[in-house]
């Protein structure tokens, strides 16, 4: 499957060389396996739950394959595409399955790490919600499988080349362009709080003693826990609640971390390094279910920090702040005539963007599997430090705890067999 995989990316490649020569090739003449320019990419998608049902028309893909372990899931799913598609109950067979190119993974991110691994190693490319893996451990070897796969991988969340950044109202470019100007100096410091217009919903918080239930008909409960801890079934526990429980996410953080942290790492020029230490200020968390927390403060070897402000309490502050200048909610600045200064400088180098077209030309795309891995590695970090309820040293070049070994405990945590790495 993997030589099938690489002759057909190598057809991509010489195809689109020669694209004006022919444009339309038929599916049958190149054979079974071999993608045709002119034809849409086929995609799987793993959990069709409200999120995985989200994502089935994106443009230049066809769904051909669903995967849940929830058959209403499943039912749902079958009725927004029409009927007629794949059903599969185990991942391993989707990604087994040679009408897919593309594996999307919407689960929960308990599972991202090994299903990345699975598709990476099967020869497909994979796009990935957030957060790219529960751990910094996954995270790591899903980099290097890809790295050693050549698969595409695409982390969705797409603020550091789409649409408006939340209470900032401009594009991540814009942001990024001040930055590189020099204009606001160095080090610099960005708090991400609700008065800069970044929602960290505590409501994703979990329930301490949980009441034993009985699983419904329709769920495989075991399957959905799969590497995960047996704990007894709860409601609560699973679908859209089980943001709220360590064992599978990260409360709020976990759920928009990456979405807040990954265009912050991008516009600081930070996307092949960590920070060196992670404070935190917070309630001791409870051993299954996450709760709230106060600030969590991250500095980089060059001084600048990243400051999260759980409860609201930095009143006033700039979303980023620098010797020279400041950058507050709505792109306002204290930097005189910034947008006429700012018109004089070159825009920040273009990105990939479009995911059919990397898989297609074999290009990286935007948020791939290297800086990826670090916004996601900035999640768990802070995740690390709450759970511990302490400042964290970081060895950014070693990717691990500096002499703390309940620290890097948590880098690689063991999986409830017989799932493994």
């Amino acid at each position: 499957m993997e030589k099938q995989h690489t002759s057909r990316r190598d057809f991509i490649k010489k195809s689109l060389i020669g694209a004006a020569a022919f444009t339309i090739v038929p599916r049958f003449v190149l054979g079974k396996g071999y993608l045709a320019p002119s034809d849409h990419l086929t995609k799987g998608v793993i959990g069709v739950g409200s999120m995985g049902r989200g994502h089935f028309k994106y443009a230049g893909t066809k769904t051909v394959a669903i995967c849940d372990v929830d058959t209403r899931h499943l039912a749902l799913a079958q009725n927004a595409l029409g009927g007629g598609i794949k059903e599969h109950h185990d991942f391993r067979d989707l990604i087994s399955n040679p009408e897919v190119d593309i594996v999307h993974i919407a689960t929960p991110p308990h599972w991202h790490g090994l299903m990345a691994l699975e598709a990476a190693r099967s020869g497909k490319d994979i796009w990935c919600e957030k957060p790219m893996t529960r751990t910094i451990g996954e995270g790591k070897k899903v980099k290097e499988a890809v790295a050693q796969h050549g698969n595409i991988f695409r982390l969705n969340t797409w603020f550091r080349f789409d649409a408006n950044f939340y209470g900032m109202n401009v594009p991540v470019k814009k942001i990024k362009k001040v930055v590189d100007t020099g204009m606001l100096g160095w080090p610099l410091k960005v708090t991400i709080s609700k008065h800069t217009g970044f929602d960290w919903k505590f409501y994703w918080v979990g329930k301490e003693n949980l009441p034993v239930e009985q699983a419904p008909k329709e769920l495989d409960y075991d399957m959905w826990l799969g590497p995960a801890p047996y704990k007894p079934y709860s409601t609560h526990r699973v679908h859209t609640t089980f943001r709220g429980y360590w064992d599978y996410d990260g409360g709020g953080l976990g759920d928009m971390g990456q979405h807040y942290l990954d265009p912050v790492q991008y516009f600081l020029g930070k996307d092949n390094e960590s920070p060196v230490k992670v404070e935190v200020d917070a309630p001791q968390q409870h051993s299954d279910a996450v709760g709230i927390w106060r600030k969590i403060t991250y500095t980089y070897a060059d001084g600048c920090q990243i400051i999260l402000d759980g409860e609201g309490t930095e009143v006033g502050k700039a979303y980023i702040e620098g010797p020279k200048g400041k950058l507050f909610r709505g792109f306002v600045s204290d930097i005189p005539d910034l947008e006429r200064k700012l018109a004089q400088y070159p825009d920040p180098a273009p990105q990939m963007t479009d995911f059919v077209e990397a898989v297609r030309t074999r290009q990286k795309f935007a948020l791939n599997e290297d800086n990826g891995y670090y916004s996601c590695t900035l999640v768990n970090l802070g995740l690390a430090a709450l759970r511990l309820n302490r400042t964290l040293h970081f060895d950014s070049a070693k990717q691990e705890f500096v002499n703390d070994e309940a620290a890097n405990r948590l880098i690689n945590q063991p999986m409830r067999g017989p799932w493994t790495f």
